[in-house]
């Protein structure tokens, strides 16, 4: 059984569990839920760096990135780094998230938040909501096409950004609607956890222009930037780059400066 397979499973339960402890209801009436959302697409839009940062302990494929830097110092560093958005992970048995990272985080930052999640049903979409998220991330590896559909038109309904990440041309082709803002290339192979820049630049031309490109995965120099901005990516989600040193928002800050140099 491949990682992913094993993660979706664990999800399922740990979803069942949830609902019964936080009904919907609940959820809707957070004093998050009513806050206006920043639409992180449009940032992207405008800038000419297109970073989103990211918040991450550990990985299946890295094990531990960073346990000792907090949530509020990495979403302020972060913020005063110029950065488009940030990440959060808030899966807790693989990558050592939880949903008070985001609240923390939505506590710190005035920046487009990323609920960076393995969403498997609805109620994950209404919890971000309930906690802050600007945007939320759909994975084509786990989700039918009608999933997809009815996702993806459940965040608009509560204007959230999607972001739907794909591998591959197949999963692109069953992805592809209006409801979503942003097409995220994997850069990494789910199965060998391999990183190519080539896929990012295969996807490309596949990719519709109404939807705001970016590539993840492997993202960790100016280089590799360089290269895919001709290919028409205007956003980079990092994730180990910054959270393996000792200030993250410090090193993003200097990476977009010599970026902008």
């Amino acid at each position: 059984m491949d990682i992913l397979t094993k993660i979706v499973n664990d999800k399922r339960i740990e979803v069942n569990l949830r609902k019964q402890l936080i009904p919907i209801k609940q959820l809707e009436h957070s004093i998050l839920f009513e806050r206006e959302t920043v639409s992180l697409a449009k940032k992207l839009k405008a800038s000419n760096t297109g970073i989103i940062a990211e918040h991450k302990r550990r990985s299946p494929s890295k094990q531990v990135i960073n346990h000792d830097l907090n949530v509020f110092d990495v979403a302020k560093g972060y913020e005063d780094a110029g950065v488009c958005g940030m990440s959060v992970l808030t899966d807790g048995k693989y990558f050592g998230g939880s949903l008070d990272d985001l609240l923390t985080a939505r506590a710190s930052c005035n920046l487009p938040l990323l609920r960076k999640e393995f969403i498997i049903d609805s109620y994950q979409i209404i919890e971000a909501k309930a906690y802050g998220a600007d945007v939320i991330l759909l994975i084509a590896a786990i989700l039918t096409k009608e999933e997809i559909k009815t996702f993806s038109e459940l965040a608009k309904s509560l204007n959230l950004d999607v972001l739907l990440e794909v591998h591959n041309e197949a999963e692109l082709h069953k992805s592809i609607m209006p409801s979503l803002d942003m097409l995220g290339v994997n850069n990494r192979n789910l199965k060998t956890f391999e990183v190519s820049l080539e896929t990012s630049k295969q996807l490309s031309d596949l990719i519709p222009n109404d939807f705001v490109k970016v590539s993840e995965s492997g993202i960790s120099s100016i280089q590799a930037i360089k290269t895919l901005q001709p290919y028409g990516y205007k956003g980079f989600l990092i994730g180990e780059n910054f959270m393996k040193t000792k200030n993250a928002g410090e090193s993003a800050k200097q990476f977009i400066k010599t970026l902008n140099n």
